[in-house]
């Protein structure tokens, strides 16, 4: 009988990898983001007047998200419950119906972006729309490009 190449869990593995590469390449202190959890996904980018943040999670409660904003560093939490009632052990959806696979993810999440220096703190706005989490910070009035006229 002949062993696996590969161990029962591949994904486990994989994830196990990314791990240890992200690991190596330590993120610097800019817009990046922190923590090894991948839910919700990020997109994180900015505009000449603000830092903006989409968080994707769909099925989710507004209100059970917190958003906050401290020295510089952005934090998005919350929960997402499975949406399956428990009976006994398994997982049961619906009338009868036992689910063997929940490939969803449920349970607790915080996702940290390092802004840049320039952020107003007192400019946030967070709205959820459709699934997804938009945050908007706006960078100070003083770090805005501007245009400065050459007198002759």
């Amino acid at each position: 009988m002949y062993g696996s190449l590969f161990s029962r869990n591949v994904f486990a593995e994989l994830d196990r990898l990314q791990r240890d590469m992200q690991s190596a390449f330590e993120l610097s202190p800019s817009i990046r983001g922190y923590g090894h959890s991948g839910f919700p996904a990020l997109n994180v980018g900015t505009t000449p007047q603000s830092v903006e943040l989409f968080a994707f999670a769909p099925g989710i409660d507004p209100a059970s998200i917190d958003v906050n904003l401290e020295r510089g560093l952005l934090t998005v939490a919350g929960r997402r419950e499975t949406g399956l009632p428990q009976d006994g052990g398994e997982q049961k959806a619906g009338d009868g119906a036992t689910v063997y696979i929940n490939e969803r993810f449920a349970g607790s999440f915080s996702r940290a972006i390092s802004l840049p220096d320039d952020v107003d703190a007192d400019a946030v706005s967070a709205d959820y729309k459709n699934g997804v989490l938009h945050v908007s910070v706006k960078r100070k009035e003083s770090a805005r490009p501007r245009r400065i006229s050459v007198n002759a």
